[in-house]
């Protein structure tokens, strides 16, 4: 069963949707560019069952507010205020793509709010060729488009820090890597994780959308990995 609520932060309301073990480990689910919370539907009955999980849809998407300033800062600073309003001392937390980028800021940032992390097939923070963004699309969508232009224009240009402060990230991190027929580029995706000192690496050969095009292959890499009866 998924229960729905808004959390009220200083400068945004944020949509979650909640569903898992009640009282069990919190983990939380951050999407992709232009993606909802609901994108993890079809991974989260297997992708985490001993957990409760807050799939949240971050600031200018899906039902969380829209408040015209966009950035990936301030979706990782919307994050902590989320963990802190409900009370969440340390989480376990995974991301996609944009959602991937925000979640390794917040690693980096507060690495003792963080149990493990999963980062899903997500750009490193190297400079990139700028290419123009598209126009706005005729119809409605489930996001500002504002957000396009001010994420995609840090994801070319990153800070130099964030790849300087992967050694920062103490958490125990897996990296799904989606593989050649993703637009990211692999080898920048595996220098990335050899900065963070407890990182290992699986491929699935999926592209960029990996746990949407193979579910099973991907539950079959992150359940084991988020297990609360495994190490730690």
């Amino acid at each position: 069963m998924t229960a729905h609520r808004i959390v009220e932060l200083p400068d945004v309301a944020l949509a979650c949707r909640e569903s898992g073990r009640p009282g069990g480990p919190p983990l939380v689910l951050l999407h992709a560019l232009g993606e909802r919370a609901a994108d993890w539907d079809v991974v989260l009955p297997g992708l985490a069952p001993h957990h409760h999980v807050h799939a949240l849809d971050l600031r200018g998407h899906g039902d969380s507010g829209r408040p015209g300033r966009y950035g990936l800062e301030l979706m990782r600073d919307d994050v902590l205020g989320f963990l802190d309003a409900l009370g969440l001392d340390r989480v376990d937390l995974a991301g996609h793509s944009m959602g991937g980028v925000v979640a390794y800021l917040l690693a980096q940032e507060h690495p003792g709010r963080i149990g493990r992390l999963v980062l899903e097939d997500v750009p490193a923070p190297h400079p990139r060729p700028a290419a123009p963004v598209a126009a706005a699309p005729d119809g409605p969508v489930d996001f500002d488009w504002a957000v396009v232009q001010a994420v995609k224009r840090q994801i070319d240009t990153p800070e130099p820090v964030w790849l300087e402060r992967m050694a920062a990230i103490t958490a125990p991190t897996l990296v799904v890597a989606g593989g050649p027929a993703s637009h990211v580029p692999q080898d920048r995706i595996a220098e990335m994780a050899e900065r963070i000192p407890d990182c290992q690496v699986v491929t699935i050969g999926a592209g960029h959308l990996v746990h949407r095009a193979r579910p099973a292959e991907f539950v079959a890499a992150v359940a084991p990995f988020l297990d609360p009866a495994g190490p730690r």
